[in-house]
């Protein structure tokens, strides 16, 4: 039986960065050479940390798998129902049973199921409704939406059901002039391809939009009923943008190599999405953004090694420091939200565990220690085959790029 341990833990060493990750990535953008080198702490902002919550002595957490499979860095993780998709940089992904219901040691290695592969390095994904329709951002620009062919887990099959932008979405711009922009010194392309790497995406609470972000610092806006191209925001940022997340009332928010996340709004009549505003407080790179629950409260990840916190204001800056969150000591590389828990990965190769406590204080409810490289991403959920009237269960999945994932459960108790 796999002990359940007390917090908090202690922190592990910091881990050491890997140098072919380095030499791997795309050399043209500063993005890509920088979201795991750390900066110093952001010392301006004060700290909303404290040592322990209320509950956090008696919260526990335990590795109930270590999933083994992936060849190289493993980018991207998505829950969808009872699956947990993973993605790499071979452009490999991945599904896996994420029902695990007598964790032991046997359950150490578990192999999943390829289901597609050889498209490029897989930098994002999201799944969109029932049937399971899988939308890649891949490095080499473009975005794939893929279908199942075979639902019957573990046999399940996919096939490339689009490429974006679509072949009739490039036609139909191909020959107005007033479709072209500028990319490069001499060079021009039509307004719906993104140039360099896909790096983020997100769906629209309804799910009848795509929101995709790129290194080319582009955002863009895609119908998912046919695919087509709808908006692109040239020049978004002033460097590449690596991350996107949209609020229930239509606000998107993007975090970018320039320091800076912006937040955008399309308002009633208008045609194109606007400039709300623009929060700036970190000093190096945005590699990560997350919304709480009720879409109140922003989380923003950099290389700086803090989380710093937003909250909606209602005046014209949109949102308002509330402090930050530290502990990891190296750069924070992706941030997840389930219910009323925030987890973020980091470059030493830790996963925090953050949870809101009296007033705007947090307490780090513990620290999950296993990779040997730094944390690229993160996905998690309510249990609710664990949850019960005394407390709650999360399952928390990390993406390394030791090539593992790891499936964590998470225990907290009520108050």
């Amino acid at each position: 039986m796999v002990r359940f341990l007390p917090f908090p833990l202690p922190l592990q060493s910091a881990a050491q960065e890997s140098d072919e990750f380095q030499s791997n990535l795309h050399s043209d953008n500063s993005s890509s050479t920088s979201s795991l080198a750390s900066q110093s702490s952001l010392q301006s902002v004060p700290s909303l940390t404290i040592n322990t919550l209320s509950a956090s002595a008696a919260a526990c957490h335990q590795c109930l798998a270590t999933l083994k499979g992936h060849s190289s860095y493993v980018f991207s993780l998505t829950l969808a129902g009872k699956y947990l998709y993973s993605a790499d940089s071979n452009g490999e992904i991945r599904v896996w049973d994420r029902i695990i219901n007598h964790p032991s040691s046997s359950y150490n290695n578990i192999n999943g199921y390829t289901v597609a592969q050889g498209c490029g390095a897989v930098k994002f994904m999201v799944v969109l409704g029932h049937d399971q329709k899988l939308f890649t951002a891949h490095q080499d620009n473009k975005i794939r939406v893929w279908k199942a062919v075979d639902n019957s887990f573990p046999t399940q099959k996919y096939k490339i059901n689009a490429t974006l932008p679509t072949m009739n979405d490039r036609c139909t711009r191909l020959f107005s002039a007033r479709n072209y922009v500028k990319v490069r010194k001499n060079k021009k392309c039509t307004w719906v391809h993104h140039i360099d790497a896909v790096s983020a995406l997100c769906l629209s609470k309804d799910g009848s939009l795509l929101y995709s972000v790129s290194w080319d610092r582009t955002l863009k806006l895609w119908r998912t009923s046919d695919f087509r191209c709808l908006e692109s925001v040239q020049n978004a940022h002033d460097d590449a943008i690596n991350a996107v997340v949209s609020s229930a009332d239509g606000h998107i928010y993007t975090g970018s190599a320039d320091k800076k996340i912006k937040v955008w709004k399309k308002n009633d009549g208008d045609r194109k999405h606007s400039l709300v505003s623009t929060l700036e407080k970190h000093k190096s790179a945005v590699n990560a953004l997350a919304l709480s629950t009720d879409g109140s409260v922003l989380y923003s990840g950099a290389c700086d090694r803090s989380i710093v916190v937003w909250e909606k204001d209602g005046g014209a800056a949109h949102m308002v420091v509330a402090g930050a969150l530290r502990g990891h000591t190296k750069a924070i590389l992706c941030l997840t939200v389930a219910a009323e828990l925030l987890c973020s990965g980091s470059a030493d190769g830790t996963v925090r565990v953050w949870r809101r406590g009296t007033g705007k204080s947090y307490g780090c409810l513990g620290v999950l220690e296993g990779h040997k490289s730094p944390i690229k991403c993160l996905t998690a959920a309510l249990d609710d085959n664990r949850s019960n009237e005394n407390g709650e269960s999360y399952l928390v999945y990390s993406g390394s790029l030791d090539f593992d994932v790891k499936s964590w459960q998470i225990w907290v108790p009520f108050s």
